[in-house]
């Protein structure tokens, strides 16, 4: 199953791979050191380090699956005619006013911090495919909220 990623996104988990990678040594040294400390069935530091390995080598392959099934997102197709992936979107809470600006992006890029929400959202779902002007109704866990779509950008 193909993952769909922006090339930053790509970039960063190319990134975090490297960095992973680069751990790679550390642990090995780790667990060379354990063993030299003697009887391994009694070496918490051993199991320990054994441990690290598996962890770090069970998210080196998960990333390296997600790249090698990734495929790049086009940012030159996109446009503003209506929400779609990549598109920042500022909507407005149409009971209190308040207005909020988002950017959605595929679920491995989400990051609330940057105030970049995953397309598998709520309020992505109900936004992707309107336009601006429109209210759209979004069910979350307080009831339904109505947020009207105020700009579309790129």
């Amino acid at each position: 199953m193909a993952t769909y990623l922006t090339q930053e996104g790509y970039d960063r988990k190319m990134e975090e791979l490297a960095a992973l990678e680069a751990q790679r040594p550390l642990i090995k040294q780790a667990i060379a050191e354990a063993r030299d400390k003697g009887d391994l069935s009694e070496n918490a530091e051993y199991d320990a380090a054994k441990e690290a390995q598996g962890m770090l080598e069970m998210k080196i392959a998960k990333l390296k699956e997600l790249v090698a099934s990734a495929r790049i997102i086009d940012d030159s197709q996109l446009n503003t005619d209506e929400v779609q992936l990549l598109n920042k979107v500022t909507i407005k809470n149409v009971a209190n006013g308040m207005q909020m600006a988002y950017t959605i992006v595929t679920e491995s890029e989400a990051n609330l911090k940057e105030m970049k929400i995953s397309s598998n959202t709520p309020i992505a779902k109900a936004l992707i495919g309107h336009k601006v002007g429109d209210v759209v109704k979004v069910n979350v866990p307080a009831g339904v909220v109505d947020f009207e779509i105020i700009k579309i950008e790129i």
